[in-house]
Order: structure tokens, then sequence, then C-alpha cells
């Protein structure tokens, strides 16, 4: 989409001030791979040393940079090496057969030379439109500008580089105090459309100076996964493109966690469940077209799948998500998508509410709901809706957004 979008009503107000990471530096480039005059690469290096680790998307059909991250972090890395980290936006060099491949390794090897790091340390992504050949010379050509206006300095324009659809770029950040000294997470994403659990389409890139063993780091970062970016969805599409890094440092100078179960991992998954859930809300919050945020908080499940499968079945309904749009508290719209997804349930035993306005229950309309107070509710930016199963004590929230015109548009304009 060549034209700019207006930023999202839900946006915050600006970009956070986000600290200086140890060991990170960035710079981002216009390298028109889609369109001129747009900053679109950006790369990131890292010192080495570093520990990565690594959540992608689980599709059939995923795009030749994932399996090539994938590929190389099932490798054991070369001790001490530096890392690097390119990413363009403008094409997904996804379906692209023998020559997104190709692509990816030319990239690669440009990359491992300018920085001087391994080219099985060098991570790439992509994203923007499908099955549309990758203008690898664009890229390549830019990456001595890139190595050369490296600074630690420059996250918010990397930020800026992965944007598709966005309206804003997305970072947050952290300071966790440890027993041996201070540690800092900054993160940044990108993150629309396509937007569904699996991971959806988006790009993350989180940094802290803490040292952790990578096994350990790989743990922290598929656990909190689950919690955070599979839990958002804006329309249940996943994509082919999603990729979610994780590198640690050193930098800090803080003895080594190498055990996610002690005092010292547990208050640093804390710090970056934070960031995740953070970055993880701002990428609904952008949703194409969104105007509302909504949180589905369902409890009471017979275990935790099926209250995910109850949280995910209403997040991913376009008729629940147009009810937000149209700021219709159309209560019967939940009730039948709690009923079609999977999970146990029984009627008589089921509560819903609208923040804190008792909707439903003992199966039937609560004989203290006003419609006109929950119309009210409506009209708000931030809803919440909570679902009571009454069965058990498996629980599971998950973020979404209301469905408008603006999304249609937006996706029926995409490629131009």
């Amino acid at each position: 989409m060549a034209s700019k979008l207006p930023v999202s009503p839900l946006a915050p107000a600006s970009f956070p001030r986000l600290p200086e990471i140890g060991g990170v530096e960035f710079s981002a480039i216009a390298a028109g791979v889609r369109y001129q005059g747009r900053t679109d690469v950006m790369l990131v290096r890292l010192a080495p040393g570093t520990s990565v680790a690594g959540v992608f998307t689980r599709s059939a059909t995923r795009a030749a940079p994932v399996l090539d991250c994938e590929a190389k972090l099932a490798l054991a890395a070369t001790p001490g090496a530096g890392a690097a980290i390119l990413v363009n936006s403008g094409n997904a060099n996804a379906f692209t057969g023998a020559n997104g491949a190709s692509a990816v390794a030319e990239i690669c090897a440009a990359v491992a030379s300018a920085v001087d790091v391994p080219e099985s340390r060098v991570y790439t992504a992509s994203t923007g439109v499908i099955g549309e050949r990758l203008p690898v010379d664009r890229i390549t050509a830019a990456i001595g500008a890139l190595a050369d206006t490296l600074s630690p300095t420059g996250i918010e324009q990397a930020a800026q580089a992965i944007m598709t659809t966005d309206t804003f770029a997305k970072g947050s950040q952290v300071q966790v105090d440890l027993p041996g000294g201070s540690v800092r997470i900054a993160g940044i994403a990108k993150g629309s459309g396509m937007i569904a659990p699996d991971m959806a389409t988006m790009l993350v890139y989180i940094f802290t100076d803490a040292d952790i063993a990578q096994p350990c780091l790989q743990q922290m970062l598929s656990q909190l996964t689950e919690t955070t970016f599979n839990a958002i969805t804006v329309d249940g599409d996943t994509s082919t493109s999603d990729s979610l890094i994780l590198a640690a440092t050193g930098a800090a100078g803080v003895p080594q966690i190498h055990d996610a179960a002690s005092a010292e991992g547990k208050a640093f998954q804390a710090g970056l469940e934070q960031v995740m859930t953070d970055l993880a809300q701002q990428v609904v919050r952008d949703g194409e077209g969104a105007t509302k945020f909504v949180e589905i908080a369902v409890t009471g499940a017979q275990s935790a799948a099926d209250a995910k499968a109850v949280a995910l079945s209403v997040a991913n309904s376009p008729l629940v998500k147009t009810a937000f749009a149209g700021e219709d508290p159309n209560w019967g719209r939940i009730v039948a998508a709690v009923g079609k997804s999977g999970a146990v349930a029984d009627r008589d035993r089921l509560s819903i509410r609208f923040g804190d306005i008792l909707v439903a229950e003992k199966g039937w309309v609560s004989p203290d709901y006003v419609e006109d107070d929950a119309a009210a509710y409506m009209k708000g930016q931030n809803l919440r809706v909570g679902i009571d199963l009454g069965l058990g004590e498996g629980a599971f929230t998950a973020w979404t957004c209301d469905l408008t015109a603006q999304y249609i548009a937006i996706n029926a304009d995409y490629r131009s």
C-alpha cells in the first residue's frame, strides 16, 4: 500500500524512549524494496558471545527466511561469535521457490562479510507481499551503507523500517533488578493485519544485556510466547513470515542465568513477559482499521486448553468483532461463539460480563441487566469481555480488536 494510513486511534502517544542495550547496534535505510523513499531495511549487529533464541510461525508454507533461521538456531553456536539480523519490508520472500532460498543465502553472505560474523549467525526476515521475487540486489547494495551507520541509538529507526500497514512503530522496555545488578530489556515489533495465534504476521526483536545461557533463553521465550504473542488475533489469519528473536549480549556484566526456575531466572522472566505483553498488545492496538481494543478473559473452564479455545473462538468471530465496531452489546453472538468453540460448556453454568456489567448467567439474561448500560460501555475504546464457564480452574486471556470497513479497504488495496 503506497499511501500512508492514518495513525490508529488506539496508538500510544509516542514511541517510547528505549535504553541503549550494550552489545547491540542498529541501522536502517531506504533501499527501494517495493516503494521509493520509504525506510525498508534494517540491520542489527550483536556483540561476540551473544545468545540467540527464536520462535517462528508454524505455517506449512513458511517463508525462506523463516526456514533458514530455524535451521541455524538448531545448530550449536560458534563459541564467542557475533551475530547479525537483517530485515526487509515490502516483500515477504515467501512462496518464491528456490529463488527465495538463494536470495537468503546471498543476503546472509553479504551481511556476514560486512559486519564480520559467521554466515551461520546471520538471521534474516522479510515481510510484505507473498509470491513475488525478492529484489535481492537492492538489499545487498545497501548493506555496506547499513554497516557503516550502525549505532547503539538507532532502535527507533529500525522499528520504522520493518513496518508494512502498521500506522505506528512499536517499542517497549523494562529494567530488571537482579541480585548481581540491573539488566535492561528493549524490544521492537511490527504487525497490523494477518494477525492470529501460532504466531502472526509480525516480526519481533527483543534485546537484553543480561547474560543468559542459550537453552535457558529459548525455554523462557517459548513459554512466554504462548500467553503473549500467541494470545492475540486481529483477523484469524496466520502468516508465512512470523519471526520472534530474543538476543542476550551479557554486556551488563551480571552473572549468567542458566536456570529459568532460579530466583534470577524468574525475575528476568517477569520483565521479559512485561515487554512481550506490551508489544503484543500494541500489535492489536494497530490492527488494520481497529477502533476498539478488546480483552477476552475466560475462566472456569475444565482445562486451560478449553479456556484458550473459547477465548479465541470469541476473539476471532466476525459477528462478535463487527458488533464491537457497531458498539452493539449483542451478547448472543458471544454465546454462539462459546458454543462453537469445541470446549466443554454448560448453558446453566455460563456467565458473561461486559466490564463489570453482568449480562447473562444461569442459562438466561441476568435479571439486573440493563441494555442501555451495556451500550454505553461499548462506546469506550478499551473493552473487556469476561466469560466464566463454571466448570473448573482453566483460564486464558486473549486480546483482539473490532472489525471495521477500514479493514476491508486496507486489504482490498494492499498490493497497490
